[in-house]
């Protein structure tokens, strides 16, 4: 991996930022060179935010990213306006919990995850972005799955019970992440 791009997209108070600081954090802890870079809609909480993230080996020339090797979309909306955005031979991830739909695009793969599922089975909707994330790690392995785990415990190790379930859920959007790279070797 030379340079990867994602950026993760969703209304406000779906944990977006979160999941890009994880990322951007556990690519640092790994010695990379990284970026983040966030965007609020005007009304936060409810309304669009997206962050864009850059892992790289070498110096990030421009941390501006209008074509992601990656989309990670929350909600409908974000599907529609970042989805047609995604690099060709690039990967859009889809919360499919929350989007009945599917992009139409054959150049590029797609990983439909039910990630407002999984977490509510867990006890908690609020871990959906730590699904999302779990699947873009076992898909793309742009950073290690165990410095995530390390930077999730780092930055929400104080609250145990919470802790426990965003392992849970990470773990369980990591193996679906994996299960799509192994089919795709096979095919």
């Amino acid at each position: 991996m030379s340079q990867f791009e994602v950026t993760f997209a969703g209304f406000g108070g779906q944990g977006i930022m979160t999941a890009g600081q994880l990322l951007a954090y556990t690519g640092m802890h790994e010695g990379k060179q990284v970026a983040w870079i966030p965007s609020y809609g005007p009304e936060m909480r409810g309304g669009t935010a997206y962050c864009t993230v850059v892992v790289s080996d070498a110096r990030i020339g421009s941390p501006i990213i209008n074509n992601p090797r990656a989309i990670c979309v929350f909600n409908r909306p974000s599907l529609d306006k970042f989805g047609p955005m995604v690099k060709s031979g690039g990967l859009l991830i889809i919360n499919s919990s929350l989007i009945d739909a599917t992009s139409d695009r054959t150049d590029i793969d797609i990983i439909r995850v039910p990630g407002n599922d999984i977490a509510l089975k867990a006890g908690n909707v609020k871990a959906t972005n730590m699904v999302i994330l779990g699947a873009l790690v076992g898909a793309t392995n742009v950073v290690g799955y165990d410095g995530l785990k390390e930077m999730l415990n780092a930055k929400m190790g104080r609250k145990k019970d919470v802790l426990e379930i965003n392992y849970q859920v990470l773990d369980e959007g990591y193996h679906i992440g994996l299960k799509a790279k192994e089919e795709k070797s096979k095919a």
